[in-house]
């Protein structure tokens, strides 16, 4: 069974339960994930901050931190916590919508928790290939990093 439960410390409309729980199972069954429990939390600046500073040493906020947790009787588990702020600012830039934007930090974050890694090159073209799989999946455009 896949259960995904949500922490909103941020209020967005555009990014509704329904469609973080779409995509999370749309990723994690087509990685061959069964049974999991994923917690996706949705941050503003300050607590995506707190928390890359706590865990990562970086003093700033950030767009996406995974956490893989021990797995339980052959269960996935683990944490996701997404900076709203930083998508936000980020969609601007980019000049596309922050919906999309969200998905992809929930798409990258799960990944990682799949087992991709985005720390060379090569393993991060990889990841960037299997990112743009799933947008184009979920019928959205084709807004992953070049790199």
């Amino acid at each position: 069974m896949l259960e995904i439960v949500i922490a909103r410390q941020v209020k967005i409309s555009v990014f509704t339960n329904k469609k973080i729980i779409e995509v999370g199972k749309e990723v994690l069954l087509k990685e061959g994930i069964k049974s999991a429990l994923i917690s996706v939390a949705l941050l503003d600046d300050k607590g995506i901050h707190a928390a890359n500073k706590k865990f990562l040493d970086h003093d700033e906020p950030t767009d996406v931190i995974t956490f893989p947790l021990d797995e339980e009787k052959n269960k996935m588990m683990g944490e996701i916590l997404i900076g709203v702020g930083v998508a936000r600012r980020h969609a601007k830039k980019a000049g596309h919508l922050l919906q999309h934007e969200l998905t992809l930090y929930l798409i990258h974050g799960l990944l990682h928790l799949c087992g991709f890694d985005d720390m060379d090159p090569v393993s991060r073209k990889k990841m960037r290939k299997r990112e743009r799989f799933y947008l184009s999946r979920l019928g959205l455009p084709d807004i992953a990093p070049l790199q």
